[in-house]
Parts: C-alpha cells; sequence; structure tokens
C-alpha cells in the first residue's frame, strides 16, 4: 500500500502543476482576475474574458462605505503604436447598484435606494512580456437613474492575466 501511496501522490501533483506552468506569460491573454482602484476612492474586483482578439467582456463588482455596485461593460480592443503588449480599448455597458442613506450628507437629493444606468469607457491596457500581470487604466462615464446624475468612474486595473 505505501508503495502506490507515494507514486499516486506524485501523479496528483504533476496534474496540478502542469496546467499551471502552462499558463501564458507572452503578451496575449484570454482572462484576467483583478482589482481596479477607483480614481478618487473605492475599488472593484474586475474580471475579464476575451471572446476573440478584440472583442472584450468585462465585469465588476465594488463595495463602498454607502453601498455596492456590479457593472457589465462590452470593450473593443486595437493595437496601440508599435509597443507589443500595448492596446487602447472603448465600449459600453452598464451599471446597476445601491446606496444608503449615509451618501445623502455629500447629496442630498439621493437617499437609500437603487439606480442604474449606461456606461461608457475608454482606455488603454497593457500585458507585460514574460510575467502573468495586465495593467489598464480608463476612464468610465456614466449616467445614473433616477437622477439623473452624470459622474465619471474608471481607474487603474492589476490583474492576473491567464
Amino acid at each position: 500500500m505505501k508503495r502506490i501511496v507515494a507514486p499516486a501522490i506524485f501523479v496528483v501533483c504533476l496534474a496540478i502543476a502542469r496546467p499551471a506552468a502552462a499558463q501564458r506569460t507572452d503578451q496575449a491573454y484570454k482572462n484576467a482576475v483583478g482589482v481596479t482602484f477607483g480614481w478618487w476612492n473605492g475599488a472593484a474586483l474586475s474580471v475579464k474574458h476575451f471572446f476573440n482578439e478584440n472583442t472584450v467582456g468585462e465585469a465588476r463588482v465594488s463595495f463602498w462605505q454607502y453601498g455596492g455596485e456590479v457593472c457589465g461593460l462590452y470593450e473593443h480592443y486595437e493595437d496601440f503604436g508599435t509597443v507589443p503588449g500595448l492596446k487602447w480599448y472603448a465600449g459600453v455597458g452598464g451599471h446597476a447598484g445601491s446606496h444608503n442613506n449615509g451618501y445623502a450628507k455629500y447629496y442630498p437629493s439621493r437617499t437609500d435606494g437603487l439606480y442604474a444606468g449606461p456606461d461608457g469607457v475608454l482606455g488603454v491596457d497593457y500585458k507585460f512580456a514574460g510575467a502573468p500581470i495586465n495593467v489598464s487604466f480608463d476612464v468610465q462615464p456614466r449616467l445614473d437613474i433616477p437622477g439623473p446624475y452624470f459622474t465619471v468612474w474608471g481607474g487603474l486595473g492589476v490583474r492576473f492575466a491567464f
């Protein structure tokens, strides 16, 4: 029995390590998971998925002291000049969230409630060669309804790319 356990553990370790060794370290990636740090406050968990070379879906989920929000974006990517791994992107999407009464100290008409609205996004994205790290910086103008309130979000994204 002892002669079977050690080789079995070795085979299981190889099976787990093989996909990890195969992760992409070049400048192309299919998926990325990480955090987008907002311009002036807050952060969002971020997941990106490439449907093809130029089409990306991104989901962001954020929580802050006055509420929380989900956001979905459909983005189009293109090369940015001749710098390998650097791309620009633009897209559209939407968001929905809630805020509590604490938010009213900044905006008295915005007591607790739900909101939703359309988003736009424009940014740059860079994938480091030889490392599974992706960074991005974007501007995300948006409209909150009811209101309407026009706001701008976006910021610095840091993700694990695979």
